[in-house]
């Protein structure tokens, strides 16, 4: 197992946080590993549990849960000896590193003939309704998950969430599956290529009646990242089959994705006619109180768990005024710092923001990629919508190219960060666009004359 996650780490990434843990009990039911420190507990458990939990899956070893703790000291680490787990009491609070399954309902576990791994989700226990950060741009839809999870939807079968990326889908999500739970539901959680796998493959074993019949077994259908499902067919057309099937049956299906219905081109139009039939609502950009919210919010949970790494207030202002950046992101920038801090042990100053993760004492207005979409779209007479679709004609793909070229030119977005602010395309396709603008600025002075026009348009903007 260990050397299945050296090989998809990397040895740089494994010897610092996979290799030091060390197995502290495991059972039919649960799986302890044990972490010398509570940060490296919490970074694990954040960022690397499912991997584990893959990694034992493909091992034939299946617990039913997966937990990180704290070992008394750091003798297990040098020695390789497992050491009994802190108590609980001591450790803290356990939720944030504690992840649980998703189990199977009575009846439907492997031994009773289900599809291997289709009910293996893991919830994150600390991803509820109360924990979610609300803001003028997520209140309705935080309300409108709460609301249908609590059964207050009335008879509406289907809640159809979307946004950008990293503004909190997967929150609401996991956040509902453990409200449906709670109140005694069998959830199946499943992520958009988990649902084209199992299809996939019971199309292969001509085993479709059984894949059907899982699906039907559950109470409430999550599915998280809908936009993957539209590059097969007959996936997308299973999906409606299993969504249609649900509406009959009068259970409910929780849906998220990066766009509307009416943006996903790759859906036809009974698809799209279903998902619109339901709630549809959308996670907007949090503004700077919103985002400085959520940074508190994890400053504090980091400050509880290492009391002598303390984030300023002006530290997370600057950090909030972020503006082109997701939550996710600005999260990613706290973690860093904090990190930087617990290593070094030095106090976390604006000057030390400055030289670790590159932070401006005084911030300069910033273009964002969601600009450069919106006037290039008004300049070649396209919705932005149109840059997010699976469109080539040449009205559409070479505006395209020439936003991704001003994104990679004016932002500090990564190429694949780009691509997926562009319909989750690869980076190799941003780079093409680029060097394809490029070659055309130079070998067209007209083209280039409307590029350097954008560009400084923009550019004006940010000052």
């Amino acid at each position: 197992m260990r050397e299945r996650l050296r090989r998809e780490l990397g040895d740089p990434m494994f010897d610092a946080w996979i290799g030091p843990l060390t197995l502290e009990g495991h059972d039919k039911d649960e799986l302890r590993l044990g972490a010398a420190k509570p940060f490296v507990r919490n970074w694990v458990a954040n960022h690397y549990v499912a991997r584990i939990e893959r990694a034992f899956h493909a091992e034939g070893a299946e617990p039913a849960s997966l937990s990180i703790v704290v070992t008394k000291s750091t003798s297990a680490v040098a020695t390789g000896v497992s050491k009994e787990p802190i108590p609980v009491a001591a450790q803290g609070p356990a939720a944030p590193v504690s992840y649980l399954p998703n189990a199977a309902p009575p009846g439907t576990g492997d031994d009773a003939g289900s599809i291997k791994g289709l009910w293996n989700r893991m919830l994150h226990p600390q991803q509820t309704f109360d924990s979610f950060i609300p803001g003028t741009a997520n209140e309705f839809g935080l309300g409108a998950a709460r609301a249908f999870a609590e059964g207050r939807g009335g008879d509406l079968p289907l809640l159809y969430i979307h946004g950008g990326f990293g503004y909190g889908k997967t929150h609401l999500l996991n956040a509902a599956a453990l409200e449906f739970r709670k109140r005694g539901k069998r959830v199946l959680f499943l992520r958009a290529e988990d649902f084209m796998r199992h299809f996939l493959g019971a199309l292969y074993r001509k085993d479709t009646l059984a894949f059907k019949d899982e699906l039907r077994s559950a109470d409430v259908l999550i599915i998280d990242d809908l936009q993957h499902i539209c590059r097969s067919t007959a996936t997308a057309s299973e999906f409606l089959y299993t969504v249609n099937a649900f509406a009959d049956l009068r259970r409910r299906v929780v849906i998220a994705a990066d766009r509307a219905p009416s943006a996903m081109e790759g859906l036809g139009a009974d698809v799209k006619s279903r998902m619109t039939g339901g709630l549809v609502v959308q996670l907007g950009k949090p503004d700077r109180d919103t985002r400085l919210a959520i940074l508190k919010s994890r400053a504090d949970e980091f400050t509880r768990h290492r009391p002598e790494v303390v984030l300023p207030q002006d530290v997370l202002e600057r950090i909030a005024d972020i503006d082109d950046a997701s939550p996710r992101e600005l999260i990613g920038v706290l973690t860093k710092l904090a990190t930087y801090a617990d290593l070094t042990k030095k106090p976390v100053t604006l000057d030390m923001a400055e030289e670790t993760v590159g932070l401006r004492s005084a911030p300069a207005a910033k273009t964002s990629i969601e600009d450069i979409q919106r006037k290039t779209a008004e300049f070649y007479k396209l919705e932005v919508r149109d840059f997010h679709s699976a469109q080539r004609a040449r009205r559409v793909a070479r505006p395209r190219q020439v936003a991704m070229y001003l994104a990679r030119k004016l932002t500090t977005r990564s190429l694949p960060e780009i691509g997926r602010r562009f319909g989750g395309r690869d980076h190799t396709t941003v780079l093409h666009a680029c060097r394809r603008v490029e070659a055309l600025c130079s070998e067209d002075p007209l083209f280039k004359q409307e590029v350097d026009f954008l560009s400084q348009m923009l550019s004006k903007r940010m000052s």
